[in-house]
């Protein structure tokens, strides 16, 4: 079992596929490395090292009581970097996964990383205030955590479909659902994070080959309040927009993905 240790002594778990230079997988909330399998299966393929962590409490890592905030989680990445002495790495993030990855470089330097990825981002700051009017309203935030604190499997059947395109099997997207296994508290925990943060300062100071990709039809994380300010803070970041695309674009738009991925591994 393929596992290390953070710097609080947790055992984090990750996946390690293919033989090349290291792309350095972060998913998103309640999800574990397998989100990642047909990414892992193409790359792989394409002559790449495929590295997934399952971020704490998430998948084969351990579920400490604590950890769940962003320090820790860029810490955790650091940690995994590290043991594995990776150089030369693109990461490529999805979701809250986006964050892990800002926080990481804001924190540990990018002496290790070659460029980024980052698809359905929820930078720079999702939450609504008075310097922040495109967010979106805290009121919003609590009903969702209230939901989740009553019945999470009910609020997984109920948006699953939004996550995918009417195209989608039913069968790829049961398949979804089964990886959103992450106990309740732990998801909770880890969304008051992720909305509490602001992320527009740390952003401005990335210096990094930089592709962020998002959809137009993503309702998980709205373009206008996290993908458009996002591309406007990263210097020289080219910024796709797939029309049609939703927050699961990893799995609806799975070629045109990899392509755009690979053409800017390969200019940058």
């Amino acid at each position: 079992m393929s596992t290390f240790f953070a710097n609080d002594g947790t055992p984090l778990f990750y996946r390690d596929w293919g033989q090349g230079k290291p792309m350095l997988f972060l998913a998103s909330l309640g999800m574990g490395s397998q989100m990642w399998d047909y990414q892992f299966a193409a790359f792989a393929d394409a002559g790449w090292r495929c590295i997934g962590l399952d971020r704490r409490g998430h998948g084969r890592s351990d579920q400490p009581r604590h950890g769940y905030d962003f320090d820790a989680l860029a810490d955790d990445i650091a940690a995994l970097i590290t043991s594995l002495d990776l150089t030369d790495v693109t990461v490529i993030a999805h979701s809250m996964g986006c964050a892990e990855a800002i926080r990481y470089l804001s924190r540990h330097g990018k002496t290790r990383v070659a460029r980024v990825v980052l698809l359905a981002p929820i930078t720079p700051k999702l939450l609504q205030d008075h310097d922040n009017p495109g967010g979106l309203p805290r009121a919003g935030f609590q009903v969702l955590w209230d939901q989740w604190q009553r019945d999470y499997p009910k609020w997984i059947a109920d948006n699953l479909s939004p996550f995918f395109i009417p195209e989608t099997s039913a069968a790829m997207m049961e398949w979804g659902a089964r990886q959103l296994t992450v106990p309740v508290p732990v998801v909770v925990a880890l969304s008051r994070a992720m909305v509490n943060e602001d992320f527009r300062a740390e952003m401005r100071e990335i210096d990094l080959p930089c592709l962020l990709i998002h959809g137009d039809r993503d309702r998980s994380a709205p373009l206008e309040a996290t993908a458009k300010p996002s591309a406007e803070l990263l210097r020289g970041c080219r910024f796709l927009v797939y029309p049609g695309a939703p927050h699961g674009l990893m799995y609806t738009h799975t070629d045109r993905l990899h392509a755009d991925i690979l053409e800017f591994i390969q200019e940058s």
